[in-house]
């Protein structure tokens, strides 16, 4: 029999070597890579399937790992929940916060409510989270929260544009609930119709808002009430 020569059998050998040491080689993540990873997941489930359908186990078997890995992370689903709902707040409070930093107060208008349009579309399953009831809700951290916060820095606004018309400036607070209010409902049901396209939403929701501050009574009443 000849003898095969010493190269060749190394060159016959190297493939079964590689190949054995891929198949028993894994790539682990780190601990904070794990815990984007699961924060991700939770926030896809958690929209799906809100929070009281939500199980640790689903998360677990999504992310590939043990139930005590998620426990070792955020100490059970009310915790990881806190953290998705924690991110979506502060995400799009940040959105429409810097769309009220800049121009007249139509354009404000204009680009908070193409802010949270622009939220609902790019960052579907965070708005599902937020507008989703939960018994974990709190007053700092769900939708209205971030919509309360909103009215708020609208009033401010309005509160100086009433003074310039000469209009109660205390009454800034309630216009400033019916505009976001408006937009808010508005951001809901086009989150599921998605038609027309939000900047045509926008340029609607403007146009009845802001055609009708720019007719205000100073002092409206009900028609019904004086009969």
């Amino acid at each position: 029999m000849a003898e095969v020569p010493t190269d060749e059998v190394s060159k016959r050998r190297r493939p079964v070597r590689a190949a054995a040491g891929k198949s028993t080689s894994r790539v682990r993540m780190s601990a904070a890579q794990r815990r984007e990873q699961l924060i991700s997941i939770g926030r896809q489930i958690f929209a799906e399937r809100g929070f009281d359908a939500t199980s640790i186990e689903e998360v677990a078997s999504r992310a590939k790992v043990s139930k005590p890995v998620v426990y070792e992370h955020f100490g059970g689903k009310e915790g990881l929940y806190a953290v998705v709902v924690d991110r979506e707040v502060r995400s799009l409070l940040d959105r429409i916060t810097t769309a009220l930093t800049a121009g007249d107060p139509r354009e404000l208008l204009e680009q908070a409510a193409l802010a949270l349009l622009g939220y609902i579309e790019e960052e579907t399953s965070g708005f599902r989270v937020l507008v989703r009831e939960s018994p974990l809700l709190s007053a700092t951290g769900n939708f209205s929260s971030v919509m309360n916060d909103v009215a708020h820095q609208v009033e401010h606004i309005l509160g100086a544009e009433f003074s310039s018309r000469g209009y109660d400036a205390k009454l800034a607070e309630l216009y400033a609930q019916a505009l976001v209010g408006m937009v808010a409902l508005t951001g809901r049901w086009w989150l599921e119709v998605r038609k027309p396209r939000k900047e045509t939403v926008a340029a609607h929701l403007v146009n009845l808002s802001w055609n009708g501050l720019s007719h205000l009574e100073a002092k409206p009443g009900l028609i019904s009430a004086s009969r």
